[in-house]
C-alpha cells in the first residue's frame, strides 16, 4: 500500500509563488491567526517532507538569515523538525536540517520508492519544478493551494504552473481562512 503525497504551495491570485522586488513581505502581508493556526495543525501530523535542492537551499538561507517574520512561525519550526528527504545530485550528504537525508537520482524514481516505503504520508511545500514533474508522472495525490488575496502582476515571480502538463482537478476540500485567504485541496489527474 502506498502513502499519499501532497504538493502544498502558496500562491497569489494570479498564480505566482512569490514576489520579487516588491514590498509584500511573507505571506504577501496577508497572514492572520486562523491561517497560522491551520498551518500548524497541518504540520503537527506525522509526515515526511520532500524537497528539491533549490527549495532546500532557499529555505535554509531564509531560516539562517531571519529576514522574514514568517521564519519564526510555529508551523515553519514544526516543518523544519519533521523528517525530510531532499532530492539532489548537487548537495553533499551533510544537510543543515535536523532530520534530513539526501536522495540522489531522478525525483520521479525517488518519490515512487518513498511512496512504497514510507510509513507516513509525504508532503512537499514549494519545489515547483520537481512537483510539476511528479504530477506529470501521476505521483501527486493532492495539490493543496493556499491563495492569498493579492495580484502580483508587476512583482510576481515563480509562476506555479509554467511548463506544467494539463490537468483536471477534482475539488476535495476548500476553506476560507481569516475571511480572505482561500485554501483549496484538489486531486489532480492528467487531462486527456
Amino acid at each position: 500500500m502506498t502513502v499519499t503525497y501532497t504538493f502544498d504551495v502558496f500562491s497569489s491570485l494570479d498564480g505566482f509563488g512569490g514576489a520579487d522586488g516588491g514590498d509584500w513581505g511573507g505571506y504577501w502581508g496577508k497572514q492572520g491567526p486562523e491561517l497560522l493556526e491551520h498551518r500548524l495543525a497541518l504540520y503537527e501530523r506525522e509526515q515526511r517532507m520532500v524537497f528539491g535542492a533549490n527549495t532546500y537551499r532557499v529555505f535554509t538561507q531564509l531560516l539562517s538569515s531571519g529576514e522574514e517574520q514568517a521564519v519564526f512561525d510555529p508551523w515553519v519550526t514544526r516543518m523544519v523538525n519533521l523528517p525530510a528527504t531532499v532530492v539532489s545530485s548537487t548537495l553533499d550528504d551533510k544537510l543543515d536540517w535536523p532530520d534530513a537525508t539526501v536522495e540522489r537520482g531522478d525525483a520521479v524514481d525517488v518519490v515512487a520508492r518513498l511512496k512504497q516505503e514510507s510509513p507516513v504520508p509525504l508532503r512537499s511545500h514549494g519545489s515547483l519544478g520537481m512537483n510539476r514533474a511528479l504530477m506529470a508522472a501521476g505521483l501527486v495525490d493532492f495539490v493543496q493551494v493556499t491563495i492569498f488575496p493579492v495580484i502580483t502582476g508587476r512583482t510576481g515571480d515563480d509562476p506555479l504552473w509554467r511548463g506544467a502538463a494539463d490537468f483536471d482537478l477534482d475539488l476535495v476540500e476548500s476553506r476560507t481562512l481569516d475571511g480572505r485567504t482561500q485554501e483549496l485541496l484538489y486531486r489532480p489527474a492528467l487531462h486527456g
